[in-house]
């Protein structure tokens, strides 16, 4: 399970984090104001990260070929987790639309 932390406690505790992220494996949210801004975890983790999306990535595509036996090398894999992985993140960087204001 991840430990969620502000921004704030990253730059007072950046150390300890870093020595028990590479050391017991441990992750960390980090939150601005109550919200997911970015995680820290191992190296090891985030390769098996980045081995699981190329993994689906490859099956997907190879769900979608229509039998004609092309298979995609590991960089063009790669580059279609890559693109989904941008993809994802710009959709969660977009602006919410807010409700409109009303003048009382």
């Amino acid at each position: 399970m991840s430990e969620r932390v502000s921004t704030m406690d990253v730059r007072a505790r950046i150390g300890d984090m870093l020595n028990r992220v590479a050391l017991r494996h441990d992750e960390f949210v980090i939150e601005r104001k109550g919200k997911p801004l970015a995680a820290l975890v191992s190296i090891e983790r985030l390769e098996q990260m980045r081995r699981f999306a190329k993994h689906h990535a490859m099956a997907f595509m190879a769900r979608q070929q229509d039998g004609a036996g092309n298979q995609l090398s590991e960089e063009q894999a790669m580059d279609v987790a890559l693109g989904a992985q941008r993809t994802v993140r710009r959709q969660l960087r977009a602006p919410k639309s807010r409700p409109s204001r009303t003048k009382k």
